[in-house]
């Protein structure tokens, strides 16, 4: 039976990830941890613990006590805030999966999962259909933090054996969660506007296209590679997604739902942040090596989206 360690349970994904794990596995075999204290949800079905991932005591202490052999190590600072603290998003985010790396490796744990994301591409990397292997060179704090945390996992599996496993997240669109502090949050914002005032102002640029995924498959694609046949991945970091859009066309989508919604377009300085990430991403080796497959589009997503929110906005 897997014992699970989640980080950052208290986050966007990790949330939703603790119930869906707990579902799966038992709740008494997820551990939810972080520094803040928690949401009932993270309680209820399964046990919550105090977690700095900068406390390496604390660390190895909960990783033994609860005989854990799985981490999915979610704890980060994102990237609009990163920009607004770039000291602490290096902190947080390279100390701290540098502590759960070497944590791992010296108890000898069965596999680590520390999420990526479309943050670690940059200006220079293609901006369509952007390859699995391809330049990267960010722009932003937290992409830097990415792809540091993408090489040192890689090394600590050549140099160590360590079976570590990431995935590069596009924007992820929960009906559950609020947002989070990144640059793609806005099409979460929107449908809360949406449904309250029936109009929403963007912070991205009307044609500002990138890659997303809706929470569901995010969910999905985490527990299909965490349950992926080691000996079948030829990578360890794979690109992900479901869909790209703009803020134009998910406001279109709405429309068909609300048809008095309106957007305008304020764009600040998340603007630049997602002209250096890509509009859309390749996501075959993910598919061939362990046989992703998302189940939403724009369309279902949104459909979808409205029909939960509004039974709570």
């Amino acid at each position: 039976m897997k014992r699970i360690l989640v980080t950052g349970s208290y986050g966007q994904i990790g949330t939703e990830l603790v119930g869906a794990l707990r579902e799966k596995y038992g709740g008494d075999n997820v551990i939810a941890t972080g520094r803040k204290k928690p949401p009932q949800v993270l309680t209820e079905e399964g046990p919550y613990y105090h977690l700095d991932i900068l406390d390496n005591t604390e660390i190895h202490s909960l990783l033994v006590n609860h005989d854990i052999n799985i981490v999915i190590h979610n704890a980060s600072v994102l990237s609009a805030v990163g920009e607004k603290n770039p000291q602490v998003a290096y902190k947080t985010n390279v100390e701290g999966a540098y502590n759960i790396l070497e944590a791992v490796r010296s108890l000898g744990l069965d596999q680590v999962m520390i999420p990526s994301s479309i943050a670690a591409f940059g200006p220079s990397t293609p901006k369509d259909n952007t390859p699995n292997d391809v330049i990267m060179r960010p722009t932003t704090m937290y992409g830097v933090t990415k792809v540091f945390i993408e090489l040192l996992g890689e090394y600590y599996t050549k140099r160590f054996g360590t079976d570590f496993r990431s995935l590069r997240y596009p924007g992820i669109i929960s009906s559950e969660a609020l947002p989070g502090g990144g640059t793609t949050d806005y099409a979460v914002e929107i449908f809360y506007e949406a449904l309250k005032h029936k109009k929403y102002t963007c912070f991205l640029a009307e044609d500002a296209e990138l890659p997303m995924m809706y929470m569901p498959d995010c969910i999905k694609s985490t527990i299909d590679l965490i349950e992926a046949d080691a000996n079948a991945l030829v990578h360890r970091s794979f690109n992900v997604t479901a869909m790209s859009f703009t803020p134009a066309e998910i406001a279109e989508e709405i429309k068909k739902h609300i048809p008095e919604f309106e957007i305008t377009y304020e764009p600040d300085f998340r603007q630049k942040i997602a002209e250096s990430w890509p509009r859309s991403i390749d996501d075959s080796a993910a598919r061939d090596e362990w046989g992703w497959n998302p189940d939403y589009d724009l369309s279902a997503m949104v459909k979808d989206m409205l029909e939960k929110l509004s039974k709570r906005v």
